[in-house]
């Protein structure tokens, strides 16, 4: 597995490191029955223990500990026997506590390290902690006539908080490190991943430093919900910091914010330090204590995991480590390859189409895996012809379109109507014309043009309106120039 290696921008070392939070996907909130749905109108689903109001005590929800210990367990980490929950104090109009819930000095889970492939690399950064923690409340500013509002719904909603060493070294492995850790959490059911409602929020440590040289001082981007905009928030704050540096001025530690109109970052305000927050033991929770019974039945109820069911496609299917990994990207995708597989398709060629055609219209049309007009049954028939040379690989592509389009188009027909030229005696007669017809691409392969050949080979293919079997194309040709 692949280390960073140290990305230089205008001579810099970046050095990044995240903290995310993950709405964890429980019902009800971290210490109240409240609801967790999104879209209710506000203040509708805040309790008295939401709004802090005198008497009311929390009570933890163990189904977000389950969460907790679930992720735990997925990234290799240690689940801490005992943790401890603390106030973490600040004063802003939508925390009603005027303190957050969190946990600080003993986190639930310690350690572990997600995997991620830039390219077909495979890197992997640790985690240096997960931590349960309840959401503050949401600040509107919009038609209320120049005044903001309070809406405490998000008040007590479940988090956990997943913090990164400072290893990644680049945009490229900022964002698919995000990538990767929303894919698990989403693949492990603890969060539905949905970066719109705020379900999944990155933080980024964004620091820049000469090679070698100390770390540099970090500024924190908040909030950022979209991977396409935490890419540009990041590469903006690079150039910010080199900029500042080099105009000889010292970068101060700070929270900023992400403008995506003016694709800027813009200061919030000056990054506090833990000891600002004045954390204590909160004194109406209990520690929480997990038994070792607990976590095995929590594994035991686990989906297999990504990893390892790349392992095993590497190891059943004879994929290749990159090819197994973008088949894992989600649960979703992942049961609609092995479903092809199932229905008779050979296992690499499977995986080829499912990153190539498929994921090319997936994409273009903003579809997920589960929305392909094409069934996982309907794409098996389609590579079984490839398979036994019933079709070449553009007459699958005509087809594999014409199926995309008309859902319930007659397959077989379609199959049929370009099924490859296998007649040796037909190709044998399209050749002929060819070489009579391009008696210059003859010659310039003669002399040892190697692309000559190639164009000749084109034109038997649009001869036989892409019917003719390129390989069987490409004897016969060489035998017939010699």
């Amino acid at each position: 597995m692949s280390t960073s290696a140290p990305q230089l921008v205008r001579g810099y070392e970046v050095v990044i490191g995240f903290e995310t939070h993950a709405q964890l996907s429980t019902a009800s909130k971290i210490f109240s029955g409240s609801s967790t749905r999104f879209g209710a109108e506000p203040n509708t689903q805040a309790s008295p223990v939401d709004l802090a109001l005198p008497g009311t005590l929390p009570v933890l929800n163990r189904g977000a500990v389950e969460r907790a210990i679930r992720f735990g367990l997925a990234v290799g980490a240690k689940i801490a026997p005992l943790s401890i929950f603390a106030r973490k104090n600040y004063f802003y109009p939508d925390l009603p506590k005027g303190y957050q819930i969190s946990q600080y000095e003993i986190p639930v889970v310690q350690g572990g390290s997600v995997e991620f492939f830039v390219g077909d690399v495979k890197k992997a950064i640790r985690l240096t902690r997960a931590h349960l923690e309840e959401d503050a409340g949401k600040s509107l500013h919009e038609d209320y006539h120049g005044q903001s509002g309070i809406d405490l719904n998000r008040a007590g909603t479940p988090l956990l908080e997943i913090v990164t060493e400072p290893e990644l070294r680049s945009t490229t492995e900022a964002v698919e490190y995000a990538k990767a850790l929303h894919a698990l959490v989403v693949w492990l059911g603890i969060c539905d991943g949905n970066m719109q409602e705020g379900s999944f929020r990155c933080d980024a440590n964004v620091s820049v430093r000469r090679p070698g040289g100390p770390l540099g001082t970090r500024r924190e981007i908040k909030n950022l919900n979209s991977f396409k905009f935490l890419q540009q928030a990041i590469d903006y704050e690079i150039n910010w910091q080199i900029d500042e540096i080099e105009d000889g001025r010292k970068i101060q530690q700070a929270t900023v914010l992400f403008d995506p109109d003016r694709g800027e970052t813009r200061m919030m305000r000056s990054k506090e330090d833990a000891e600002d927050y004045r954390y204590f033991p909160d004194p109406d929770l209990p520690p929480l204590v997990i038994e070792p019974a607990w976590i095995e039945r929590v594994k035991a109820e686990m989906p297999e995991l990504p990893g390892l069911m790349a392992e095993r496609f590497q190891r059943e299917d004879g994929l290749p480590a990159y090819d197994a990994s973008i088949v894992t990207q989600s649960v979703a995708f992942a049961a609609f390859y092995e479903a092809v597989k199932r229905a008779g398709a050979q296992p690499k060629l499977a995986a080829n189409w499912l990153m190539g055609e498929v994921s090319r219209r997936l994409n273009a049309e903003g579809r997920e895996i589960t929305g392909s007009p094409v069934t996982a049954e309907r794409l098996a028939q389609l590579l079984r012809a490839i398979s036994d040379g019933t079709l070449s690989s553009s007459g699958a592509k005509k087809v594999f379109d014409a199926v995309w389009s008309d859902p319930s188009a007659d397959l077989a027909a379609l199959i049929e109507a370009n099924r490859q030229m296998n007649d040796t005696g037909a190709l044998e007669a399209i050749v002929d014309e060819v070489l009579a017809a391009n008696q210059k691409s003859v010659d310039e392969y003669r002399a040892g043009k190697d692309k000559a050949f190639n164009a000749l080979v084109g034109q038997v293919m649009k001869a036989s309106k892409g019917k003719a079997n390129p390989a069987q194309a490409g004897e016969l040709l060489k035998k017939k120039l010699g």
